[in-house]
C-alpha cells in the first residue's frame, strides 16, 4: 500500500479503532495489540530502563558482526541496532549525521526499550512479539514520531536451546528502507547465531554443525540428531511423525548411537514403521549421532521384500539424490492416496511434481486451483469440484493467500478427506500462522522439493529437456563452457528462472550451439572471488531487482532503497553483467 494511503488508514484506525483494509496482517495485529496496551501515538518520551549488559554472550558474539555492519554502512544512512530479549537496546552502530540525531530524538539508543509495550508497532518490538522477521516502514509504525523511519528486525536465537536472545535491527530513513535492509538483517542474525555456536565449543556444537550440513545435503529427508543432552529434529520429521511416536523413535535412535548399529527398522506405537539410518558426517563424537529417518512399508518389512518405487516422476527429469528422494516420497504418498504438501521455494516445480505423482497413481483429471482463481467465484467452483467422488485437486501457492481465504478453504476441505485426493503447494519457510493452524494439519505428508541450487547437477538433464520443449524439437544445445557457467549461477528463481533464461536464448537462436557470451546477463554474475554470505545475499537481491525491472538500474536502485551510485558500485563489485 502506498504511504499516503497508509497514513490515511492509520489515522482512521487511531481515531475509531476500525478500518485496516489493505494493511499487512502482521502490522494490523500489532496495531491492535498496541491500542489494547493503551500505547500513546504521540511523540516518544521514553525513560531510561537500565545500563546495557555488554559482557553477555549475545553482545560478545554480535560485536564483530556489528563492526562489519558499521564499516559496510559507513556511506549509507542506515544504523544497525542490537537489543535484548525484552527490547532494551544493547548497542547501536552506523548512525551518523542526521540519522544519528533522529535516532537520539526518538530514544532508539542503548538503555532504552523498544518493546511493543513501550512504543507500539516497530521492527524490534513486533519481532519480539511474533518471533518472526518483521519489516516496518513509515506509517506502519504506531507512534507518530517513527513514521519517517523504516526498520527491519530479525530474531537472534540461541542455536543450542532455541531461546530467543534478542533482535538485530537495521533502521534508516523511510526512503532507504526495503528488501535489501531485511536481507542484510537476516544475514547478520545468522552470523551472530553462528558465532554463538562457535563460542559454545561443545560436543553439542559439533553435532549441530553436522545436523545443519545433513539438512542441506538431504533436503526433503527427515533428519534427527541426538546426544546426551540435545535432540534436534528438522521440520519435516516433526510434521510427519506424531508426537506420541517421537519418544519411541528417540529411544531407538539412542540405542543405535550406543551400539554403533548403522541402520534399523523400528515399529512405533502408532503402527508406523520407520527406518533410522546413521549418517557418516559426525566424526569423533562418541556420545552423539546423526540419522536420517524414512517411513517404511510395514508389509514389505515383514516379508523382507524391498519396495520398488520409481525414482523419478513421469515427464520430469533429474538424477541428483535430493531430487530422486523427493520423487520417491511423492509417489509413495500417492500410492496410498495420502493428502500431500509439496513445499519449497517458488519456481522449483512444486506443482508439476505433485501433478505428475498424482497422474501416475490417480484416475481422472487433476484440477489445479491457484491464487488467481481462488476468488469468491473460485471458492464456489472449488466447492463444486469437492462434491465429485474421487476428486483430484491441487491448491497452488496457498501461502500467498489471505488468512480469511485459507480459513474458507480449510472449512471446505476438512470434511472431504475420504472422498478424493488433495495436494497443496506452499513455501513453508516463513510459517504463516493461519496456514499452520487450520490447513496443514489436514495433510498427511509434507515433501520438500529442493531448490535448483541444491541439485545443480540436474542441469545436465533439465537444460536439454527445456530446450526441446521451448523449441519444439529444433536442434539447439549449449556448449560445455555455457553449461559450466550455468552451474556457477545460484538460480534464486529456480527452474522457472532457468526456463526463462533459456527462452531468452531461444528468441535469438533456435539451432546450433550456444556459447557463454550468448547467455542472458543474469547468468553471468560470477565474481572472481568467493563471496561472503552477506555479499552473496546482496548480490542476489540486486540481481532480482535488476531482473524485475528489465535491467533498469535506476528502477532497481529505487526498489531496493539504494542510491544510483551505490547500485552501480555493487554491480561492478559483484561482476554482474547487465
Amino acid at each position: 500500500m502506498p504511504q499516503h494511503d497508509l497514513i490515511a488508514v492509520r489515522h482512521r484506525f487511531l481515531t475509531d479503532a476500525t478500518g485496516t483494509d489493505g494493511v499487512r496482517e502482521s502490522i494490523s495485529n500489532s496495531w491492535r495489540r498496541s491500542m489494547a496496551m493503551d500505547i500513546s501515538a504521540d511523540p516518544i518520551d521514553l525513560q531510561f530502563v537500565r545500563e546495557p549488559e555488554l559482557d553477555s554472550p549475545l553482545v560478545e558474539a554480535a560485536r564483530p558482526i556489528m563492526q562489519r555492519l558499521a564499516d559496510g554502512l559507513e556511506s549509507e544512512p542506515v544504523s544497525a541496532i542490537l537489543t535484548s530479549d525484552d527490547g532494551v537496546v544493547l548497542s547501536r552502530a552506523g548512525a551518523i549525521g542526521r540519522l544519528g540525531r533522529d535516532l537520539d530524538t526518538v530514544r532508539l539508543a542503548p538503555g532504552f526499550s523498544y518493546a511493543e509495550s513501550s512504543v507500539g508497532t516497530n521492527g524490534i518490538g513486533t519481532t519480539l512479539e511474533t518471533r518472526k522477521p518483521t519489516l516496518v516502514v513509515g506509517a506502519e509504525h504506531y507512534r507518530e514520531s517513527l513514521v519517517g523511519l523504516a526498520c527491519a528486525g530479525v530474531p537472534v536465537v540461541d542455536p543450542m536451546s532455541g531461546r530467543m536472545l534478542g533482535v538485530i535491527d537495521l533502521t534508516g530513513r523511510i526512503e532507504h528502507g526495503g528488501a535489501l535492509m531485511m536481507t542484510l538483517a537476516l544475514s547478520a542474525a545468522k552470523q551472530i547465531e553462528d558465532r554463538l555456536l562457535e563460542m559454545s565449543g561443545s560436543i553439542a556444537s559439533s553435532l549441530l554443525n553436522a545436523y545443519n550440513i545433513a539438512c542441506r545435503r538431504h533436503a526433503g529427508t527427515m533428519v534427527l540428531a541426538v546426544s546426551d543432552d540435545l535432540v534436534l529434529m528438522n521440520q519435516r520429521l516433526r510434521r510427519t511423525v506424531e508426537s506420541s511416536d517421537q519418544a519411541a523413535m528417540l529411544k531407538h535412535a539412542a540405542d543405535c548411537a550406543t551400539t554403533g548399529k548403522r541402520s534399523a527398522a523400528e515399529e512405533l506405537p502408532s503402527g508406523l514403521t520407520v527406518r533410522i539410518t546413521r549418517v557418516d558426517t559426525v566424526e569423533s563424537l562418541a556420545s552423539a549421532a546423526l540419522f536420517t529417518v524414512h517411513i517404511v512399508d510395514s508389509t514389505a518389512l515383514s516379508t523382507g521384500a524391498s519396495r520398488r518405487t520409481p525414482a523419478s516422476l513421469p515427464g520430469l527429469v533429474g538424477h541428483s539424490s535430493v531430487w530422486r528422494q523427493a520423487c520417491i516420497d511423492l509417489l509413495r504418498a500417492l500410492e496410498t492416496s495420502q493428502w500431500a504438501v509439496a513445499s519449497g521455494e517458488k519456481g522449483t516445480g512444486r506443482c508439476s511434481a505433485l501433478k505428475a505423482a498424482a497422474e501416475a497413481h490417480r484416475t481422472g483429471h487433476v484440477r489445479v486451483f491457484g491464487p488467481e482463481s481462488l476468488t469468491e467465484a473460485g471458492i464456489a467452483d472449488l466447492a463444486d469440484e469437492l462434491d465429485h467422488d474421487g476428486f483430484n485437486i491441487i491448491l497452488r501457492d496457498i501461502d500467498t493467500l489471505d488468512s480469511a481465504i485459507v480459513e474458507q478453504i480449510a472449512d471446505l476441505v476438512s470434511g472431504c478427506v475420504d472422498d478424493g485426493w488433495l495436494g497443496m503447494t506452499a513455501d513453508l519457510g516463513d510459517g504463516d500462522t493461519t496456514l499452520d493452524t487450520v490447513l496443514l494439519p489436514i495433510f498427511v505428508r509434507t515433501v520438500t522439493i529442493p531448490a535448483l541450487r541444491y541439485r545443480i547437477e540436474d542441469l545436465q538433464d533439465l537444460v536439454p529437456l527445456l530446450l526441446r520443449r521451448i523449441t519444439r524439437g529444433d536442434e539447439l544445445r549449449l556448449s560445455p563452457a555455457a553449461m559450466r557457467q550455468l552451474a556457477k549461477y545460484g538460480w534464486p528463481g529456480n527452474v522457472a528462472e532457468l526456463r526463462n533464461a533459456l527462452l531468452t536464448v531461444v528468441r535469438k537462436q533456435r539451432t546450433g550451439v550456444v556459447d557463454v557470451d550468448q547467455l542472458p546477463p543474469v547468468c553471468r554474475t560470477f565474481g572472481r572471488h568467493t563471496l561472503s554470505q552477506i555479499e552473496a545475499l546482496e548480490r542476489d537481491a540486486i540481481v532480482r531487482a535488476l531482473t524485475e525491472n528489465d535491467y533498469n538500474k535506476r528502477a532497481a536502485a529505487e526498489s531496493l532503497g539504494l542510491s544510483r551510485a551505490t547500485i552501480y558500485r555493487k554491480i561492478k563489485q559483484f561482476s554482474i553483467a547487465t
